[in-house]
């Protein structure tokens, strides 16, 4: 990748450390089925695999080694989820829900804590 402002190497480290936005349209969708934008998980209602309803996505934290889903639950905890296919084995943007491999401590609580 280059930039016309950044044209060589020492340019290229005087920006270095700069955040980048870029503008999609609302509808856009990634190529891959496997990748979303973070808007369209924002709001989706996340269940377990018995289809219970564990809350409703929050969004995600981008961490170094994996993304997070937040879900919000009806009790107003934040749980984070790893993103990961075990975890989050069915996500369904146009049906509005996410599931969640749900376990104790992970979404719900522990049973000495509900």
């Amino acid at each position: 990748m280059s930039f016309e402002e950044a044209g060589d190497r020492n340019a290229a480290e005087a920006v270095r450390g700069t955040v980048l936005h870029a503008e999609l349209p609302v509808d856009a969708v990634p190529e891959d089925p496997e990748e979303f934008y973070d808007h369209q998980l924002a709001g989706l209602s996340a269940y377990d695999l018995d289809g219970r309803l564990l809350g409703t996505v929050k969004g995600l934290v981008h961490g170094a080694a994996q993304d997070l889903v937040t879900v919000l639950t009806p009790d107003g905890r934040e749980a984070l989820v790893p993103f990961v296919k075990e975890l989050v084995p069915e996500v369904d943007v146009p049906g509005g829900r996410l599931v969640v491999a749900d376990r104790p401590g992970l979404v719900s609580p522990f049973p000495d804590e509900a």
